[in-house]
């Protein structure tokens, strides 16, 4: 699929299509949704904020956002090109329900699938899977040094994700020191990445990225600003490849002293992160969404 898409959100009139597109692509888990552990309520009881449930699994609500932000992410959906950017298997992301009106993008599995109106566009697809044939070892060889090198003392499941990518879920006190180091160094050279993110370890092909999934996006629909958000190291090159960019107080990133000049580095940590990272988004494509307004006006009185 090629060609460009009207912006989402309040229709404008016909004079008004040429003005400029912003598309804001963020990571999901950590950084605008979380898991009760993970929203680091460290207020009093009696102050914390209300919280709206976005993903129930297996008959339990399980990840969440403030009040607050959930009205933040209603707006931005509406006044930008929002896409979900997430790790997340086609699957898992459909447990979630974002308040707002649909994506018309979403790009999922690291960057392997590229859903436009919840169906996975087929061209992506094959030329996702075609650079990871010519440039990386195969999924089967990095599953079986995992499942070589895994004990069970500490190794809990291990997982692939969409024919793409494997995982491990571990018990994080357990897990030797060193190991994941170790990991990455065999990784490397047969072109995987391997990132520690909570409980889970993630072996990634390096062409499966979140940033060449959002410049597809982008191009799609003639962005000419991208803005960015996301906490993990498979986020960093979502937040380098877009024009501005923000991470948390917390996360992976954070842990490493990882930051770039193109990024803001927030104070605030999980659901006040989520929040803050929403503000930052609507702050940034203001500007933009003004002067898209003014022009509609215009329009209307010539």
């Amino acid at each position: 699929m090629s060609g460009t898409v009207d912006v989402p959100g309040n229709a404008l009139p016909d004079g008004a299509v040429d003005a400029p597109v912003t598309l804001v692509a963020s990571d999901l888990d950590r950084t605008l949704i979380y898991s009760a552990a993970s929203l680091q309520l460290t207020m009093p009881d009696e102050q914390a904020p209300r919280l709206l449930c976005v993903e129930v699994y297996g008959g339990a609500p399980l990840c969440y956002m403030t009040e607050t932000a959930a009205a933040l992410l209603d707006e931005l959906a509406r006044t930008t090109v929002f896409v979900p950017t997430t790790t997340r298997t086609r699957e898992q992301y459909g447990r979630i329900h974002l308040p707002g009106p649909a994506p018309r993008y979403a790009i999922c599995a690291n960057g392997g699938h590229i859903l436009v109106d919840g169906v996975s566009d087929p061209d992506w697809q094959a030329q996702v899977a075609g650079r990871i044939a010519d440039e990386c070892a195969t999924l089967a060889e990095v599953r079986a040094h995992l499942q070589a090198v895994g004990d069970p003392s500490w190794l809990l499941k291990e997982r692939v994700a969409e024919d793409l990518f494997a995982y491990l879920v571990v018990d994080r006190g357990a897990l030797p020191e060193g190991w994941v180091k170790e990991l990455s160094a065999w990784a490397d050279p047969r072109g995987w990445t391997v990132s520690l993110q909570g409980r889970k370890i993630y072996a990634v092909p390096k062409p499966l990225t979140k940033s060449a999934a959002m410049r597809e996006v982008a191009r799609r629909c003639g962005a000419t600003l991208t803005l960015a958000a996301g906490d993990s190291l498979l986020d960093a090159d979502l937040l380098l490849a877009a024009h501005q960019a923000w991470r948390p107080g917390h996360g992976e990133l954070a842990d490493c002293g990882w930051g770039a000049p193109n990024t803001e580095v927030l104070r605030e940590r999980g659901g006040a992160a989520g929040e803050e990272i929403l503000r930052r988004f609507l702050r940034a494509a203001e500007p933009r969404v003004a002067g898209r307004r003014t022009r509609a006006n215009n329009s209307e009185h010539t």
